[in-house]
């Protein structure tokens, strides 16, 4: 769910866990221990620096160890991914 947008500078929303409908349910659903927080906030914020935009992400709440080190190691990848699919689009867009 969406707590704020502010374009273009900040986008906060809660993370939850959830089925394979959409539902939220509680991380036991999927393992967790019972004391994981039923929703966490993220936020992100995006600095306009020359030519470039610095993105950077707050996952708030995550108990610390190897669920945190876990969650930080799939952000990592899912925006390294992002930075490749928009090198790639810009670099098309300059054909």
């Amino acid at each position: 769910m969406y707590k704020e947008i502010a374009r273009p500078e900040r986008i906060v929303c809660t993370d939850s866990f959830a089925d394979e409908k959409g539902n939220v349910v509680p991380a036991t659903y999927y393992g967790m221990s019972k004391d994981f927080p039923a929703e966490l906030l993220v936020t992100v914020t995006f600095e306009v620096q020359a030519t470039r935009t610095k993105l950077t992400l707050r996952h708030a709440g995550l108990p610390p160890g190897d669920v945190s080190d876990g969650t930080r190691a799939g952000w990592n990848e899912s925006l390294d991914k992002y930075a490749s699919v928009l090198a790639v689009n810009v670099y098309k867009d300059q054909k």
